[in-house]
Formats: structure tokens, C-alpha cells, sequence
């Protein structure tokens, strides 16, 4: 079921569009507010609707915008869930509760920013803080390189990130510079050295909303990693044999993993999935994160690294910053309708999918 309205040109638009699905479906928000405005001055939330009872022992997360721009893909997926009967009526039939939570960084949403306000990436945030956190030695190496004084970057610039690519490998390059890193504020996918706003309010939703569960599954709805439109299905548990055999069991073989090496993405450290398994430990856990492709990848590469750099100069010209802007959204969402057709199709496929492996639980 494909209706390009689902999809949104502003966060404001989509944030309404998921509101009115709800209350369409019957279903009451839990509004969880952002200290801070949106990038046209609207209210930001976390928002949070729950199709099925509070006493579900098998409950189903589709969550949207971990990465801020990347809410535009999840956002009309959700509604698009919200709207269909079959889906609906499918869930409630297998006992299974669904829960929406709209916007998990809904700063970056708005402002077209995958970090949260406190330039975080919010699926590098999930950690103890009381420990010692990860190092990331080919970020060191790489920092001034990959958000340079200034932008275009220099020949010699791009010349020093092709020498790492040639001495390490495409491989070692990507982990390097999307692992996670937690010593330059101010550079790319920056973990942070404390709990950002969106990680402290999930966890209160994890806990009120999958506190009964006895089997908890999540789709997180992600985009830029992968060829235009395909939507891969990344394992996003921990290391765990049991948790992937399930995964591939709901979701088919097809499921990739991080810690194998079959994924498009890098092994990556502070994942935000690991929040569930702490905050509802009494429930069984499956999950993916399921990454539609956008661009290629050192398109969105390049287009991350130049967002970053007009972050750190906000002097830059209003029309070198408007370009930059159109540039990361263009990364992280393909605004044509062969696309969000694709989109839906494999969103309702994996959510169907879901409620069925959590049936058979």
C-alpha cells in the first residue's frame, strides 16, 4: 500500500501527519518534548503511540529518525503502518503490540542533522559512561582530514583520505571514520562522553512500554548505507548466535550482521539497540535495523563531512549553507515515488514478517 502523502518535506509536516495517523487509528501519543525548537521554530518531541494492550507479552518497536534526516524515510513508513488495515488487523490477531515511537532525535529531524543537538550520533551514545570509553586510532589519524579547515577540501586533503583508502583498504577506512569516536566534539559520528537527551528519554519509553513484554522485536528504520532503494536487514542485537537465528528465522537468510562481517555497515561501538536488552531484561529480543540505500556510498560520505564542517562555521555564506543543507537531506532521502514505493513495501514486508515470528515465539 503506497501513499505518497505518508512522506513529509519538513519534520513539522511529518510530526502532524504521525499525530493525525494515530488519532485516525484510535491511538493516544505520550509526548516526550525536546528542550530545544525546530529549525522553523515548531515544538520537538519524541512521540510515542501504542496499537495493542499495555499487557501485550509480545510487543513490536518501529522506531524512526535515531539519524535526525533519516526520519523522513521512517517517518512515512510509520504512518504508512499506522494506515494499514491488513497490518493492523494482522498484529492483533498474533497478540502483538506495536509500538511507534516517531522522531527518536527529532532536533536532527528538523534542522536536517544526523547528530542530536549536542552533535551526537545518537547509535554511538549507548554506553557506560562510568567506564573507559572506546578509542578509535584510524579516527585520530584521519580527524583533520575528514572535516578539514575548509570546504571544497583541498587536493591535498583528498590525497591523505585516498593514501589511508590505499595503505588500509575501503574497509578500514569506512570503520575508521563511522566506528564511533569520543574525542572530537566536533567531528564526525562523535559518541559523546555522557547520555544525550534521546538516549535518557528512550530508555524511559523502553522501560514503561516493554516492562511486561515477554518477547520484545525491533525494526529501526535507517537509510544511506547500500544501492538506491534496497532496504537491508541488519542484525542490531548484540553478539548473540540465538538472537541472529531468530532474525534470520522472522526476516529470511538475507540478514546481515556487523559482527561477521556481512553487513554494508562498519562495526560500530555504542549501539542503541543494546538499550533494550538493558532496560527490559526479562524479554526475549530480536532486532534489525533495516537501511535502505540512498546514494552511493562516498556520496553520503562527503555530503556527512560537509554538514560537519558548516556545523563548525556557522559564518559560511547562506548560499554555500543552503547547498550543503539540500546536499545531506538529498544523502539520506530520495524524494521520488519509485523509492518510497520501495520503501513501503519491504517496511510492511519486515513489520509483517515481525508480528508473525513474534506469534510463533
Amino acid at each position: 500500500m503506497f501513499d505518497r502523502n505518508a512522506f513529509s518535506q519538513t519534520y513539522a509536516e511529518a510530526r502532524d501527519k504521525f499525530l493525525g495517523a494515530a488519532e485516525a487509528a484510535g491511538l493516544d501519543v505520550q509526548s516526550h518534548l525536546h528542550p530545544l525548537l525546530g529549525r522553523d521554530g515548531e515544538r520537538l518531541a519524541m512521540d510515542v503511540a501504542r496499537d495493542g494492550p499495555a499487557d501485550a507479552r509480545s510487543v513490536l518497536i518501529v522506531s524512526s529518525a535515531c539519524h535526525g534526516v533519516e526520519g523522513y524515510c521512517g517517518s512515512g513508513v510509520q504512518i504508512t503502518l499506522l494506515g494499514d488495515a491488513a497490518f493492523r488487523a494482522e498484529a492483533r490477531a498474533a497478540g502483538v503490540a506495536v509500538l511507534y515511537i516517531h522522531a527518536l532525535n527529532p532536533y536532527g529531524f528538523s534542522w536536517w542533522r544526523r547528530t542530536t543537538h549536542e552533535n551526537v550520533d545518537l547509535n554511538r551514545n549507548f554506553h557506560d559512561f562510568g567506564q573507559p570509553l572506546p578509542a578509535n586510532p584510524g579516527y585520530e589519524e584521519l580527524a583533520g582530514l575528514l572535516v578539514p579547515h575548509d570546504w571544497p577540501p583541498s587536493d591535498a586533503v583528498r590525497a591523505g583520505i585516498e593514501a589511508y583508502a590505499a595503505k588500509h583498504g575501503m574497509a578500514a577506512l569506512q570503520a575508521a571514520y563511522s566506528g564511533g569516536q569520543h574525542t572530537h566534539p566536533e567531528g564526525l559520528f562523535y559518541g559523546g562522553v555522557n547520555p544525550t537527551w534521546s538516549n535518557v528519554t528512550l530508555r524511559h519509553v523502553l522501560r514503561d512500554e516493554g516492562g511486561r513484554a515477554r518477547r520484545l522485536g525491533w525494526i529501526d528504520l535507517h537509510t544511506g548505507l547500500g544501492p538506491s532503494g534496497h532496504g537491508e536487514r541488519i542484525f542490531a542485537c548484540r553478539d548473540d548466535a540465538a538472537a541472529l537465528a531468530r532474525a534470520r528465522a522472522w526476516w529470511g537468510d538475507a540478514v546481515t550482521s556487523i559482527y561477521d562481517g556481512t553487513s554494508s555497515s562498519a562495526k560500530l561501538t555504542g549501539l542503541m539497540w543494546m538499550a533494550a536488552e538493558q532496560e527490559c531484561p526479562q524479554a526475549e529480543y530480536t532486532g534489525i535495523a533495516l537501511e535502505y540505500g540512498t546514494v552511493p556510498l562516498m556520496e553520503v560520505f562527503d555530503a556527512l563531512r560537509a554538514d560537519q564542517w558548516l556545523e563548525n562555521h556557522p559564518e559560511t555564506s547562506e548560499e554555500q549553507r543552503l547547498a550543503i543543507k539540500r546536499q545531506i537531506r538529498d544523502a539520506f532521502y530520495t524524494d521520488t515515488d519509485e523509492w518510497k514505493r520501495r520503501i513501503v513495501e519491504q517496511g510492511i514486508e519486515a513489520s509483517m514478517q515481525a508480528v508473525r515470528g513474534l506469534r510463533a515465539a
